[in-house]
Order: structure tokens, then sequence, then C-alpha cells
């Protein structure tokens, strides 16, 4: 489990809020319950928990079972097979680039925008899930493991009002850590309401920038280290005011260098049943 370092700029959660917050239960929240999920193993049946999900129409499908219980930091596969995915939480910097690069290569990726991003830029978002997958990356980009269950769900229902607000599209029931700050309980807790945790075999680093060190030869290269079968590649949109996106201008030779490795790109929606 990876917990990345805080940065300015996080969000605190108000006292007041946490108190109101701990006064909900699931289904007082709107949650309905996931049947799926909720016969996901033999353990979680035995244990008596019911998996939930948002209750805001249109209900969307239930993750399969087989990728419930842990987070998911590579596709299961054994084929020379990678997913590109990138989150979503700061301006719109890079977003046009991404998203020419991947019509033009006719390749589909997964896009983990926060609630607060998909409220304060909605046509980015409905760009984004007019060609790609859209997952749930929280509404305030939290530290999960510093929240209550309750304070857990709401930041995952709040987040998914929004991107189906923006997108006018369904999102996936994948639901990815802000920070990468997971823990089991955390994990535990965005499965009962409905979400697959879909973390990362590597991250670029491009979201660091020039003043971070970043380059786009360093992001690619680590992309191409973590090269194995079934691996998750996360990379960020947007910039946290220079402009600067270096994942953006790394995806060409990503791509590039992905493929001379004999690796295919697939879409994480493939994932998902029928």
């Amino acid at each position: 489990m990876v917990v990345a370092d805080r940065t300015e700029g996080e969000t605190m959660v108000d006292p007041g809020r946490r108190a109101a917050l701990a006064a909900l239960s699931p289904a007082a929240a709107g949650l309905t319950p996931c049947p799926a999920a909720s016969a996901s193993t033999p353990e979680a049946a035995a244990s008596g928990r019911t998996e939930w999900r948002s209750g805001r129409a249109p209900a969307g499908p239930c993750p399969p079972a087989e990728l419930l219980g842990d987070e998911i930091r590579r596709i299961p596969t054994s084929r020379k097979v990678v997913a590109l995915t990138f989150n979503a939480a700061w301006d719109e910097s890079g977003i046009d680039t991404v998203l020419g690069e991947l019509r033009r290569r006719k390749l589909s990726a997964t896009f983990f925008p926060t609630g607060r991003f998909a409220e304060e830029h909605p046509a980015a978002v409905r760009a984004m899930g007019a060609a790609h997958g859209l997952g749930n990356h929280s509404y305030s980009h939290l530290y999960f493991d510093e929240l209550s269950t309750e304070e857990r769900a709401q930041e995952v229902r709040r987040a998914d009002a929004a991107i189906r607000a923006a997108s006018g599209a369904e999102p996936l029931p994948f639901f990815r850590f802000p920070y990468g700050a997971t823990s089991e309980e955390s994990v535990a807790d965005v499965n009962d309401l409905g979400y697959a945790a879909i973390e990362f075999t590597t991250d670029t680093n491009g979201y660091l920038g020039p003043a971070g060190g970043m380059s786009v030869d360093e992001a690619t290269r680590r992309a191409v280290d973590a090269l194995t079968p079934g691996a998750i590649l996360q990379m960020h949109v947007g910039s946290t005011g220079d402009g600067v996106v270096i994942d953006a201008q790394a995806l060409p030779r990503i791509i590039d260098a992905v493929r001379e490795e004999g690796y295919e790109v697939v879409d994480l929606r493939g994932l998902m049943p029928g």
C-alpha cells in the first residue's frame, strides 16, 4: 500500500462536518445494496457485510467479484498488455493534448476526475467521458486513511453525482484513492460502496513537473521500467499552476516505447462483464 507525502493545499475535514457525517448509515445516506458485490467471496458472505453503491440514478453495474477484496495494481492477466490512466484534480492544462493523442492513435484510457474538478471543468469531463472510461477519484482529494467510513461514503457519493452531472455518462464502478493512501479498511469501505479499488503499477511522476525534477525522458523511463503483463500506468492531466504537463508531453513517447516492448494498450472497461 502506498501513502504519498502530504502536499500543500490538502483539505482538512471540519470537526462539525465530521460529527454530522458520523451520524449517517449507508441506507440513510441514500445508498442501495450491490448484489453482485454482496456475493463477491465466501469470506464476504460469511461476514454478513452488505455491499453498497450510490443510489443516484441511473444505478450502474457492480464491479466483478474478482476485483473486490483488495486494491488492484495490475490487470489479472499473463498477456503483454498495459492500461493507460489519468487522474484529474487541478486545471485543464494538457487535457486537449492527451485526448487528441489518444484519438489520433485510436486508443482508450481511463480518466479519474475528482468531483470538484467535474464541477469546475464540466466540459473537460464531458470530453473525457465521450470517448473514454470515467472512474471516481473522490470529491475533494482527501486522505482516505484519515477519514471515517461515513466520510468516505460522502466523498465517493458527492464525486459520483458531480461526474455524472458533468459527463452525462455512466461512470465505471472504479475508485482510485487520492495520494494512493489506501488501507484495508478504506478498501473494504469503497468495496461496500460498490467500487473496485483501481490503483496502479507505477506512477510516471510527471505530475511533479520540472520544478520537482521530472522530465519527459524520466516519465517515459519510469513507464517502461514498470512494464509487466497487465501493468496499469498512472499519469496526470492538469498542472498545479505552471501550465506544464509532463505526462501530456510524454504520452506519444510512452505509447511508442510500450509498443516497442511488444505490449498492447488495452481499455480498463474490458474488466467489466458484457
